[in-house]
């Protein structure tokens, strides 16, 4: 099971958009929370690495597997070629 004891940082969209660049070095240490407002619908911000000790996504048996089949998929041959972008529905049903 994956668990971790995070500091916690919520900041509003007008004060990442003002910082971002220092949110997005923050995110690499621990998460942060962007509240967007009213109605909407807040966003954390994490990283993204392949050590599966600290990344929610490696560290999740069933992404690892359906990412682990796509590319098997794919080395296999296994794939949909579209001949033509203005048609895909054709290529792909």
């Amino acid at each position: 099971m994956y668990t971790k004891t995070y500091t916690l940082r919520i900041i509003s969209a007008r004060e990442f958009r003002g910082k971002q660049k220092d949110y997005l070095d923050l995110a690499e240490k621990e998460p942060v929370i962007i509240h967007r407002g009213k109605n909407k619908k807040s966003v954390l911000l994490t990283p993204i690495d392949e050590n599966t000790e600290t990344d929610i996504f490696f560290a999740n048996p069933q992404i690892l597997n359906a990412t682990n089949e796509g590319i098997e998929d794919v080395n296999s041959g296994r794939v949909t070629s579209l001949r033509d972008l203005k048609n895909i529905w054709a290529d792909i049903l």
